[in-house]
């Protein structure tokens, strides 16, 4: 069962294609997302503009965010990508975006003191995010 689907991630991106599959993500991923996908998920992250810039620069380095036109290479697209499924789960576990933003945005034990939100810049890291997020949605001591 799935309960954080393609077209909640896409969603959070603002994507004006909307995908039915993880399949059809992975495509659009693949051929790259509008710069604007990250800009949305970021937006979705972070509660102020300083803290937006900070964190979009961290996944696509200012000089090279501001190179692309319209659109981003495969690899950052995957970053936007897991950043919106990260935010999409701490949303449908907390049902509240504030709550999800507060998670993400807050150190926590079970990640060795670090916030959800940097230890997600890996794909790894953004499992053991879900892991965590899964872990406190079914009452599973965290």
């Amino acid at each position: 069962m799935i309960l954080v689907t393609p077209d909640r991630i896409a969603a959070v991106m603002s994507l004006p294609s909307i995908p039915h599959s993880f399949a059809e993500l992975d495509e659009l991923v693949s051929h790259g997302l509008p710069k604007n996908a990250l800009k949305a998920s970021v937006a979705h992250v972070c509660r102020s503009g300083e803290e937006r810039k900070r964190l979009l620069h961290r996944i696509v380095p200012e000089a090279t965010y501001k190179r692309r036109r319209e659109r981003l290479t495969a690899e950052e697209s995957a970053r936007a990508e897991r950043l919106a499924r990260i935010y999409a789960t701490a949303l449908y576990v907390w049902d509240s975006e504030d709550d999800a933003r507060a998670f993400l945005n807050t150190p926590h034990s079970m990640l060795r003191g670090e916030t959800p939100l940097d230890v997600s810049l890996t794909e790894l890291g953004a499992r053991r995010v879900e892991e965590l997020l899964w872990k406190l949605y079914h009452g599973i001591a965290a």
